[in-house]
């Protein structure tokens, strides 16, 4: 296997086995701690299905960077996007979407299996980070889980 495509599943293996650890270990009460005031209050709850709907959306972005495609597009606006998948994903209990962040990310990580050298330099336009290669791309959605469990665990006192 191509040492950085072996890296990059290395890395999205162990953010999985992290996140899963933590939110496993959430007390039922726990889910409705407010972790964020801004844009709109967001719960414990809402971060694990924004976990779920983020990595959906940023798998399908790589791919059509990976594709060529140009990725995100010009002034994205992700408060809206995540406004509008917390609306869909709203009467998601936990479970479900822990069994759904883990299907998510096995398919990001079968499908970054398949990437060579060429794909991981391509460019295109992160939601957040603007124009990167895919492999900084892939990256930051480690990244990006990273930034929220650290939020998560000062929450809970952790």
């Amino acid at each position: 296997m191509n040492p950085r495509v072996k890296t990059l599943k290395a890395r999205l293996q162990k953010g999985l086995d992290k996140t899963l650890a933590i939110f496993q270990s959430i007390h039922p009460a726990q889910w409705g701690v407010i972790l964020y005031e801004t844009p709109y209050p967001w719960t414990v709850r809402d971060l694990l299905a924004h976990f779920v709907s983020s990595e959906e959306g940023l798998l399908r972005l790589a791919q059509d960077i990976a594709a060529g495609g140009p990725g995100a597009p010009e002034g994205f606006d992700y408060d809206a996007y995540n406004e509008a998948e917390q609306r869909r994903l709203a009467d998601v209990p936990p479970e479900q979407l822990l069994a759904d962040l883990v299907a998510v990310r096995q398919r990001t990580m079968e499908w970054v299996a398949t990437l060579t050298d060429e794909d991981l330099d391509r460019v295109g336009r992160h939601p957040a980070l603007g124009e990167i290669n895919l492999e900084t791309f892939i990256n930051a959605i480690y990244g990006h889980q990273l930034m929220h469990m650290r939020d998560l665990m000062n929450a809970l006192g952790g």
